[in-house]
């Protein structure tokens, strides 16, 4: 599987979108299991499929690769756990819309820590492109994003903030190899679950729902945002990740018949107009 570390950042990014734009509908398909038992799941089959990538391609190196990817490794799953935990109670809490926007903010938050941290500048092409996809992001949402719950609105601000330092960790360690980081987020997460669940009562829909959230939804999500993040300028990031975005309301409708209104195909529209001028801007990226 070595071969994925030969595929251009930019293609990663876009794979790593599309497989996490599945999450909101699996998670709504879920029948009985309450948020942590969710949380537990997913998390447990993240964590098998993370296990199984890591040993794939270090072998026996296994516990080298981990142990080298030290601090910054173990720090970025840190703030990464507290990221899977949010998505669940925010799915939960809040309206669909509503979590779908916030997390779209990760474009800015990346822009803005990518300047002051990565000291990258922001081009005139870059600055332009992303008030047209916040721009696209206000009309596919509308007006929906003033409902739900305030406590589900909060706690999904916290996916793209992580998500935002987990990307300058790895950006600014782009010589190191950091797909361990997931490693840990995933058995940090799969122990607060365990401290936290109730019951391991599942049915086996629950069961096979928990493994497409852990393995291609966030296993494979993961490990291509991680390693296509490398080379990647952080706003480039942010808008290559709106791909989630775009398709998240599309499965929803394709798959239980909730039927899109037209502004979230205007709006995907102008993220996509947004992602298409950002290709414009050719600057390379320096590294750090």
């Amino acid at each position: 599987m070595n071969f994925i570390y030969k595929i251009p950042g930019y293609f990663l990014l876009l794979l790593g979108g599309f497989c996490l734009s599945w999450g909101g509908l699996i998670v709504r398909s879920f029948d009985t299991s309450s948020p942590w038992q969710i949380l537990f799941l997913r998390s447990f089959f993240f964590f098998i499929g993370v296990t199984i990538f890591l040993i794939s391609i270090y072998k026996k190196n296994t516990i080298k690769a981990m142990q080298k990817a030290g601090l910054p490794g173990f720090f970025g799953g840190f703030v990464m756990s507290f990221s899977f935990i949010a998505f669940v109670f925010a799915m939960m809490n809040t309206t669909v819309a509503n979590v779908v926007f916030i997390i779209s903010t990760q474009t800015m938050f990346l822009a803005t820590f990518g300047y002051f941290y990565l000291k990258e500048k922001i081009s005139l092409i870059g600055f332009l492109s992303i008030l047209l996809a916040m721009g696209g992001i206000t009309i596919m949402v509308g007006d929906s994003i003033y409902s739900g719950n305030l406590f589900g609105n909060v706690i999904a601000l916290v996916i793209p903030i992580s998500f935002s330092i987990l990307v300058m960790i790895v950006r600014k360690n782009s010589n190191l190899d950091l797909v361990p980081a997931i490693w840990y987020a995933s058995v940090l997460s799969l122990s607060y679950s365990l401290l936290m669940v109730k019951s391991f009562d599942f049915t086996s829909h629950d069961i096979f729902m928990g493994f497409l959230l852990g393995v291609p939804q966030l296993t494979f999500g993961f490990v291509c945002i991680t390693i296509g993040s490398r080379i990647t300028r952080s706003l480039t990031i942010g808008l290559l990740m709106l791909t989630e975005t775009i398709f998240a309301p599309l499965w929803v409708w394709l798959f239980i018949n909730e039927i899109p209104p037209i502004s979230v195909f205007l709006g995907g529209s102008v993220i996509i107009l947004a992602i298409i001028l950002k290709s414009l801007d050719s600057k390379p990226v320096k590294s750090t």
